[in-house]
């Protein structure tokens, strides 16, 4: 008997039906067209045809079929920014005597050096030297700095401090170097030099400014081609710099963005950039191969003529290829910030009038002093000099069962900061603000590097007992 509250029964299947294959759909007729190849789209775009997939007919409307989620991207952290290198110790740099690279060289060897560049193409270019080439009727842009001689912004940001792209800091600084040439009826020469401003101010090397003597003619050609006249702003014998006043200066001139030459550190990665052999707008690359290098060089001429004592410089070494011509260039981070300008470089020759060039070993006056100096010329058109008021001369202190090497005192002036911070002759000097002293070279290499009114901390040994002597430095008087 049929319950009319309940409905009908249906039939239940066998129980292996849930395990049976569906039906295969009937094959299209032999006129149909067959299945379209498709390519997947992805958000990198077309793909090889590997990734192909082919399209069916669409499912039936009472049978919707799930589709996935597209797999999530991965997410990698931010490459870092920075370019240093933490400091690697060791023992202080061992003074050394170099020779300026820029004792400029003639604009007559022009013809020369062009017709001998593909000669020296393969030797520059296995020595990390790469020739910045602009067409005529181009020129290169970038984003000019504010204007102030101190800009402090990189204009380079290195994506990976570990694989750094030069060619995009040699782009970014180039239109901020500019090629030097002076000419007299005495002689002639070239150097390079820094665009310091935009009041069309020129940071370079004393030994290029007055090279050709006085009365010089100087010209400054940027780095599209354009060249104007030059007068000497300044000139600083005692550290080997000098600014040039560029006469009627363009309005788009590129200030070099100034760096902080106290943060470097050994083995961080710099590029030279100058005019070396009168090939404008080359560059080279390498590392800071040591810090606080005392540097000894010949002095140069004083701009009212004559020699002066020799140049005494707490040097940036570097392993960039640094060449004649070089003189008054650039030495920058990775970031396209001014560390140095490039000055001197080691020499095997034996003979002081004979050029030599790169083994290795070049020298750059370190920015921050740069700074000081250049301000101060442009200002007044001299420099002050620190002061410690003592002559020294190299020796040793016993240290245990070892010695260590030191600045000795030999004399100490009256009314100087030496005396009266209280030093007498006979005291050993080992270090200064807790670098180390090697000698009399070091020491007044330090104290060159600093600033009237700075205060240093010195390490005197006296007999068998060591202190601490804090000193106010003082001008230097004239001579």
């Amino acid at each position: 008997m049929t319950d009319p509250q309940r409905p009908p029964q249906q039939p239940q299947q066998p129980w292996y039906a849930a395990y049976e294959t569906p039906p295969v759909p009937p094959a299209p007729p032999a006129s149909a067209e067959p299945p379209v190849t498709a390519w997947a789209p992805t958000p990198a775009g077309p793909q090889s045809g590997a990734e192909a997939t082919t399209a069916f007919p669409p499912p039936s409307p009472t049978q919707p079929v799930p589709v996935a989620s597209p797999p999530a991207w991965p997410s990698y952290p931010a490459a870092p920014t920075g370019a240093g290198m933490p400091p690697i110790p060791g023992a202080p740099p061992t003074p050394v005597a170099a020779h300026s690279p820029a004792r400029p060289h003639g604009a007559g060897r022009r013809v020369a050096e062009l017709a001998a560049v593909a000669v020296l193409a393969a030797g520059l270019a296995s020595g990390g030297t790469y020739a910045l080439t602009r067409p005529a009727s181009s020129t290169t842009t970038a984003t000019a700095p504010s204007g102030q001689s101190t800009n402090r912004d990189a204009p380079v940001v290195q994506a990976n401090g570990a694989a750094v792209d030069w060619a995009v800091t040699a782009e970014a600084v180039a239109p901020s170097v500019v090629a030097i040439s002076v000419t007299s009826s005495s002689g002639e020469g070239e150097g390079s030099g820094v665009v310091y401003d935009k009041a069309g101010h020129v940071v370079t090397n004393n030994h290029v400014a007055t090279g050709a003597g006085n009365g010089a003619e100087i010209t400054v050609t940027l780095a599209d081609g354009r060249t104007f006249d030059a007068t000497i702003a300044g000139t600083d014998p005692s550290t080997d710099l000098a600014v040039l006043t560029i006469t009627d200066p363009p309005s788009d001139l590129v200030p070099m963005s100034v760096g902080d030459s106290d943060t470097l550190a050994v083995g961080d990665p710099v590029m030279a950039v100058g005019n070396p052999l009168g090939l404008a707008g080359t560059v080279t690359t390498g590392i800071v191969s040591a810090l606080d290098r005392p540097v000894r060089t010949s002095g140069s001429q004083s701009q009212t003529g004559g020699s002066t004592e020799p140049v005494v410089t707490n040097a940036i070494q570097t392993s960039a290829a640094i060449n004649p011509g070089n003189s008054g260039g650039a030495l920058v981070t990775a970031n396209g910030q001014l560390v140095g300008i490039n000055s001197s470089i080691a020499s095997l020759g034996s003979s002081s009038t004979q050029q030599s060039g790169n083994i290795g070993i070049g020298f750059a006056i370190p920015v921050n002093e740069v700074v000081s100096i250049a301000d101060q010329l442009i200002s007044t058109g001299k420099a002050q000099h620190a002061y410690l008021g003592i002559s020294s001369a190299d020796g040793t202190v016993p240290d245990g069962n070892a010695k260590r090497a030191a600045a000795v005192v030999k004399s100490v002036a009256d009314g100087t900061p030496a005396a009266q911070a209280g030093l007498q002759a006979g005291d050993a000097i080992t270090t200064i603000d807790g670098k180390r002293v090697d000698g009399s070279l070091s020491l007044v290499a330090a104290i060159r590097q600093r600033n009237v009114g700075d205060t240093v901390k010195l390490t005197v040994v006296r007999g068998s007992q060591t202190q601490e002597v804090t000193v106010t430095l003082a001008a230097r008087p004239a001579n």
